[in-house]
């Protein structure tokens, strides 16, 4: 949005600006701020940042994270709608504080050193992604953890769960319901939130970010999704993080609650990130060769092969929450196994069918979700491509494709041939200890960092094997 202080400074004057908020993000995915008065936002903290401890952040702690500094990105810069007060927002890089380079445990950092990995390589110059935000809209919600006691209860007005008192647009709630697994581009009436969904994504657009459609999800109990259309590596994290802020935040205005669970609410459809992404060069898409199997070049072959030889260790990055695995389950369209496929979605790879010329090119990676890091998410996909492009990783010759049956109907015999993504949250971190060297390379990513991450998933998992869950009490109480 700016390219220099004297820019944000004529802006800050023209709108009447009076408050700045710098944001980042820690190594969990979770968004932070600090904010300042407008007439303290000085050249020097755009040119030397502000500093904060780093070491009470979540995943940053490190035997170097004394004094640093959040260093605002002047191009990231965007009027904030939820503040009452006029406010302009930036997204922040963490610094060290006397050097001013990338702080090695900042998640932003890793993306940027994966793209200038990228060009080294003389592989690409460019990649592009494309994330799709899958998200419930609850109206009500209660949760309890206790040592004598723990219980959760997700209502939603869509599915006569729960009927909001005081909202008078949804005055409907309670008459109307949308038949189970039939809610994928549902129409109103009983698409209920469709003007909350447009508010999201037009104040998305405010944003500089450009988005392909919306529309509600599968799932009969108020599910939906945003998709975006691509944007470099270097962008994509910024712009996942500002659209999740964006949907919460207008939720919230609604008397709503905006979840990106994987698996909010049980029996029911769960919620991933697709990543559709391709790489170009010289403004060319290097995935696509006409004539070949679904018009995929040899380099976007390869490229495939590394991410599913990889494909379990990346999993840690792209599921890394415990509830990303009550998603990863038969029968919910999950997509667990380790192979690619021109439209199956039961692949972890698909080539979508709509994508045919050669500036639409792509493939898509679909079992992560949004509890994802999407720096990191990004970054790691990216390094594993890459690394299949360099050994010249072939899918086919490692029987990891093309697959066109459902895998979920496929013979035994046959299924267990195939590799699938981990199963758990500690199994995927174990397959990330045994095979992180691809993550190494160029130093984008380094060994505090994936080590930190390790331990901060390590402990979530403890947290939630340590605590006896309401259905135990049904199955075990009278044992």
């Amino acid at each position: 949005m700016f390219k220099d202080y004297s820019e944000i400074r004529d802006f800050i004057k023209k709108e009447g600006i009076t408050t700045v908020d710098l944001k980042y993000t820690d190594l969990n995915g979770k968004m932070r701020h600090l904010t300042l008065p407008a007439a303290e936002f000085t050249e020097k903290i755009v040119r030397e940042g502000e500093g904060f401890d780093a070491s009470s952040t979540s995943g940053l702690k490190s035997v170097e994270s004394g004094d640093m500094v959040i260093i605002p990105d002047m191009d990231t810069g965007f009027l904030d709608p939820f503040w009452e007060t006029p406010t302009l927002s930036f997204l922040c890089r963490i610094a060290d504080a006397e050097t001013k380079e990338f702080f090695h445990m900042d998640p932003r950092g890793v993306s940027h050193r994966a793209q200038e990995y990228m060009e080294k390589s003389g592989i690409a110059d460019e990649s592009l992604w494309g994330p799709e935000f899958e998200f419930y809209l609850l109206t009500s919600l209660y949760y309890k953890n206790a040592e004598n006691g723990a219980a959760y209860f997700m209502g939603t007005g869509e599915n006569n769960w729960d009927v909001m008192e005081n909202q008078p647009d949804y005055a409907m709630a309670g008459s109307i319901k949308i038949t189970d697994k039939d809610g994928y581009h549902a129409h109103p009436p009983v698409d209920l939130y469709f003007k909350v969904r447009e508010e999201m994504v037009q104040l998305i657009r405010q944003c500089g970010y450009r988005i392909r459609y919306h529309h509600h999800e599968v799932a009969a109990a108020s599910q939906h999704e945003i998709e975006v259309q691509p944007i470099g590596l270097g962008k994509v994290g910024d712009m996942g993080q500002v659209i999740k802020y964006i949907i919460k935040m207008v939720a919230r205005r609604h008397g709503l609650h905006a979840t990106f669970m994987p698996k909010p609410l049980y029996n029911r459809a769960g919620s991933g990130m697709h990543f559709h992404q391709f790489l170009k060069k010289k403004g060319r898409n290097i995935f696509f060769e006409k004539g070949s199997y679904a018009d995929l070049s040899e380099t976007a072959l390869y490229y495939i092969g590394g991410i599913l030889k990889h494909g379990r260790a990346i999993t840690a990055f792209l599921n890394p929450s415990t509830n990303s695995y009550k998603r990863l389950v038969p029968g919910f369209e999950a997509p667990t196994a380790l192979v690619f496929s021109k439209g199956n979605r039961s692949a972890a790879i698909r080539i979508p069918k709509n994508f045919t010329s050669e500036e639409d090119k792509r493939m898509e990676y679909r079992p992560g979700d949004a509890t994802c890091n999407i720096y990191l998410a990004a970054s790691a996909m990216l390094m594993a491509g890459l690394d299949g492009i360099k050994k010249r990783i072939d899918p086919r010759e490692a029987e990891m494709g093309p697959y066109e049956e459902n895998l979920e109907h496929m013979p035994k015999n046959k299924l267990k041939k195939i590799v699938h993504v981990p199963g758990s949250l500690p199994e995927a971190l174990e397959a990330l200890k045994k095979d992180m060297d691809f993550l190494l390379q160029g130093d984008v990513f380094n060994r505090e960092i994936i080590d930190s991450y390790i331990r901060l998933k390590e402990k979530e998992s403890l947290e939630i094997r340590n605590r006896p869950h309401p259905k135990e009490v049904d199955l075990y109480f009278n044992c």
